[in-house]
Parts: C-alpha cells; structure tokens; sequence
C-alpha cells in the first residue's frame, strides 16, 4: 500500500512540474517578438557595387589562374546581386499603409 502512495505521489508531483514547464515556456513564445518583426534595410548601391568589386577580382583571380577562388568570388559576385534584386523586388512591390 505505502509503494502505490509514493508512485502516485511521485507521478503527480511529475506532471505538474511538466504542465508548470510547458506554461512558462509557452507564455515566453507568445510574448517574445517575431524575428520577422525586425525591419532589414538595404543598399542596393552598394551590394551592386560590391558585386562589381567581387567580379572584378574573379577575372583578376582567373587571369592568376587561381580558378577555385575565381569561381568562389564569382559566386559571392552572384548572390550579392541577387541580394540586390530582391532588395528592390521588396521595394518596387512593398504597399504603404491603409491610412497614408
């Protein structure tokens, strides 16, 4: 008889340990602020002419024959450009608000 009080005692004791957990763990989730709340800028001047720098290297690198790095700041040329599109993507298609 005194084995099955403590299991249940024990057990109890568990599952209000984990509700109490989970409640406060959720209450932090709910009132944290989204990542996605954070406003990003960009400078689209400056990707572009980073992009121009990082190409210019390339054929440097290339004329070396360094062609691993060449094609590594080929790529690092592509996605600042790429970075640069969507920046503008995202203002050219970005819509003001309802009371302005």
């Amino acid at each position: 008889m005194r084995a099955t009080m403590t299991v249940r005692r024990v057990l109890t004791s568990l599952l209000a340990t984990t509700l109490l957990a989970g409640g406060v763990l959720l209450g932090q989730t709910v009132t944290a602020e989204p990542a996605a709340a954070a406003k990003i800028t960009c400078n689209i001047g400056q990707l572009k002419a980073d992009a121009r720098k990082e190409r210019d290297r390339a054929a440097q690198l290339q004329r070396l024959g360094a062609t691993t790095e060449a094609r590594k700041a080929l790529a690092k040329a592509d996605a600042l450009e790429k970075r640069a599109r969507q920046c503008a993507d995202a203002e050219n298609n970005s819509k003001p608000p309802l009371w302005k």
